[in-house]
Parts: C-alpha cells; sequence; structure tokens
C-alpha cells in the first residue's frame, strides 16, 4: 500500500494493525478533530472500543498559519517548539495573541462536540490517539500530554501516516506508535489520501453520537 482511498480505508487499515497488537475491550479511542475522526469511528467499531474526541489546536506561526509553532489542548495544555521559535524570532506577545485565538475556538469545540455528555474517564484505561496524519507533530505532542496528566494505562498514538523520524520522537513519551506509511518524502499528509476532502462538524458529531449510543455515552467518573 502506498496511498489511502480516503479516511476509511486508513482507519481499516489501522485497525488490522493495532488489532494484532492486541487491544484491551476497556481501551479509549480519542480522536483529533476533524480529520481523525472518521479513522478512530471505524477503529472503534471494528475493535468494538469506545470513542470519543480530545479537542486540540495547532498554533501556526503568525506570518505562516499552516507552519505549527505549537499547540493547545482544551484542558490548556501548551506546546511549543523552542527551537522554532528562536530561529523564527516570534514574540511572546504574537504567541499570546495566537494562542487566546484557539483557545477561543477549543472552548467553541469542546462545547459543540461534548454534545452535552460529560468527558470520557481517562484515569487507568489504555488510551489511542489517532489523527489522519502527522507533518510536524505538534497537536499529537500536545495530545500526549493532557492525556498523560490524566494518569492512563498506556497511550498509543495510532496514524495512517507520519513524517519520517516520527516513530522515534514519539517513541520516547507514547508506550506504542502503529503507523501504516512513512514515507522518506512526505510533503504533506493529504498526498498520501486520494479523498482527502475536510471534515464537516456535521460528520463529528455524526460519528461520535453513533459511538455514544453503541456504547451507551461517556462512563461515569
Amino acid at each position: 500500500m502506498d496511498s489511502f482511498r480516503n479516511r476509511d480505508e486508513a482507519g481499516q487499515a489501522l485497525a488490522g494493525a493495532l488489532d494484532k497488537s492486541g487491544v484491551s475491550p476497556d481501551t479509549l479511542v480519542l480522536a483529533l478533530p476533524r480529520g481523525g475522526v472518521p479513522i478512530a469511528a471505524v477503529i472503534a467499531e471494528q475493535l468494538g472500543l469506545e470513542m470519543d474526541v480530545l479537542n486540540v489546536r495547532k498554533l501556526g506561526v503568525p506570518w505562516q498559519p499552516e507552519l505549527a509553532m505549537g499547540a493547545l489542548a482544551e484542558d490548556g495544555t501548551l506546546y511549543l517548539n523552542s527551537s522554532l521559535i528562536q530561529t523564527l524570532r516570534i514574540t511572546n506577545s504574537s504567541i499570546e495573541e495566537v494562542s487566546a485565538r484557539e483557545r477561543g475556538t477549543l472552548v467553541r469545540r469542546a462545547a459543540l462536540f461534548r454534545d452535552g455528555t460529560p468527558a470520557p474517564v481517562v484515569r487507568g484505561r489504555p488510551v489511542i490517539l489517532v489523527d489522519d496524519g502527522l507533518a510536524t507533530g505538534a497537536t499529537m505532542e500536545v495530545a500526549v500530554n493532557a492525556v498523560r496528566h490524566q494518569q492512563p494505562a498506556e497511550i498509543t498514538v495510532a496514524v495512517p501516516v507520519a513524517a519520517r523520524g516520527s516513530r522515534e520522537h514519539f517513541s520516547r513519551f507514547a508506550d506504542r506508535f502503529v503507523c501504516i506509511l512513512e514515507p522518506a518524502h512526505f510533503e504533506a499528509v493529504g498526498r498520501w489520501y486520494m479523498d482527502f476532502d475536510q471534515v464537516s462538524d456535521e460528520e463529528v458529531l455524526r460519528l461520535l453520537r453513533l459511538s455514544r449510543d453503541r456504547h451507551g455515552g461517556p462512563r461515569p467518573g
């Protein structure tokens, strides 16, 4: 396999890889919205697991928003790429301005995607963090840090495609790293999908509701 038809196919490939490595039935699948949600939904359905979202936002360089200088999670966990920030001479005021804007987006998204349900319990459970690919890895890094604060049994990072070096990097602070494609010439996540249409908020909500209905909603604390 040298690419994926769409996120569904990517999810099926990841589900197969995760199943072979052994997955506990109390594992929680947490998707990074929005692109990670369709993939996580396939994994959760095929392996019979609970799924929810972990809201994170990339902090883009002010004059080049697609380049991540860091990332922010909904619980306030912050990751900053200090070497990039120093190289580009990004000021603290610029970082705070971007962070404040993305913090507002996180609050709105959390309210929308929680859909009136409590956040799932993480403590003591294996967690699989899912996205549709890793380029800089900033949002996944802040996601791992945010989940680690909640004391899970273990953390697995699972992505269909990742830039070379991601496995080595995430193996330092995640317990497992599962990835199907690790191309030498990465370019961009969308390069490895034939269909890489943007995932809508409506689709995220639909998939989350299906999963919550299947598992009776998040477990009580």
